[in-house]
């Protein structure tokens, strides 16, 4: 669901811009003032983890399309709203300037629509009424898989809206919504099986870490040592060898596109603002869509093992570049917290 440049208008990306950055500095002022020497650990091993995660496309039955775990509410179960967004924040700064996934115009986009729904709507207003007060396996799965549907629907449409209202791209809003949703449905099913499996683990190895959501002075006094080396090893293992097996099918966003304009991407504006954004970004990304930038001598889109170790070095460069920005921000936060 990440969102190119080319759906967007100056004005639109600049409003979410702006959108973003007010949720970010709100959510440092919130974790100022509950940061404790567990949550910055695991805010880094976390954010390396989505960013893993999200390289896995996995296809959509009878569909030709595929999608890949989004993470804002797996991220908001285990750390809290605000530092869930902080977190989701990080890892999408990373892909868009060093992978060149999702625009830089877009970014305020796609960090809003990936942070704040599921972070701010479908944690605190569906999943924690739904699981109630004493969480259970079941209670878990449901909460997971209602509240990731529903924070995957929201996103979804906000990309429908943001970029019916660009007006640069003739994709109509009923036709486009009409696909968009659906697809994102589906898409939601599985991110919520995927959370619900997560959480219902850290659950059962350090149910703290759930109860210091509410109260973070638990955390601080519980060791974390293997949960964060379980993440930790997911991570490596997932960007450095089931990235292999990704998906190749369009994901949801560049499916619905293809349906209603025969393409999978819109074609990119000439303005200024989308040139000099577009030229920034190339320059900057040194493993542009998870691999190795191509030589003159080999095909853009070569498969075999250099490819194979491109999507590699990517998955596991990416999830240890995340983890180091997702760890600083929260180290600055509670610093900052002590002085305050």
């Amino acid at each position: 669901m990440h969102m190119a440049d080319a759906l967007l208008s100056p004005a639109v990306g600049g409003t979410m811009w702006a959108a973003s950055a007010g949720a970010i500095i709100y959510c440092s002022r919130t974790l100022r003032q509950e940061m404790d020497g567990g949550k910055a650990p695991l805010m880094g091993v976390l954010g390396a983890f989505i960013f893993a995660a999200q390289m896995i496309n996995f296809s959509i039955p009878a569909t030709g399309s595929s999608g890949h775990l989004g993470g804002g509410l797996l991220l908001a179960v285990l750390l809290g709203p605000s530092a869930a967004f902080i977190t989701i924040a990080s890892v999408l700064v990373v892909q868009a300037l060093f992978f060149a996934d999702g625009g830089l115009l877009a970014l305020g986009c796609n960090i809003f629509n990936l942070g704040f729904f599921p972070a701010f709507l479908a944690y605190p207003l569906i999943y924690k009424p739904l699981l109630g007060s004493k969480p259970s396996k079941s209670r878990i799965t449901v909460a997971a898989m209602v509240a990731a549907i529903i924070g995957l629907q929201l996103g979804a449409f906000a990309v429908v809206l943001e970029t019916v209202a660009s007006g640069i791209s003739a994709l109509p809003f009923a036709t486009f919504a009409g696909l968009m949703q659906p697809i994102h449905l589906a898409i939601g099913v599985v991110e919520g099986l995927v959370t619900a499996a997560v959480v219902s683990f850290v659950y059962q190895a350090r149910p703290e870490i759930i109860a210091s959501v509410q109260d973070a002075r638990l955390l601080g006094r519980a060791p974390l040592r293997n949960v964060l080396a379980a993440f930790l090893g997911m991570t490596l293992l997932t960007g450095g060898f089931v990235s292999w097996f990704a998906s190749e099918n369009p994901d949801g966003l560049e499916w619905a596109i293809a349906r209603v304009s025969g393409a999978e991407e819109v074609a990119e504006p000439q303005d200024g603002v989308h040139a000099r954004l577009a030229a920034l970004q190339e320059a900057i990304a040194f493993l542009p869509d998870y691999t190795f930038k191509p030589s003159g001598q080999q095909p853009e889109n070569g498969g075999g093992p250099e490819s194979s170790l491109g999507t590699s070095v990517a998955g596991v460069v990416g999830g240890l570049l995340t983890l180091a920005i997702a760890l600083l921000s929260g180290m600055l936060l509670r610093r900052q917290g002590r002085v305050v």
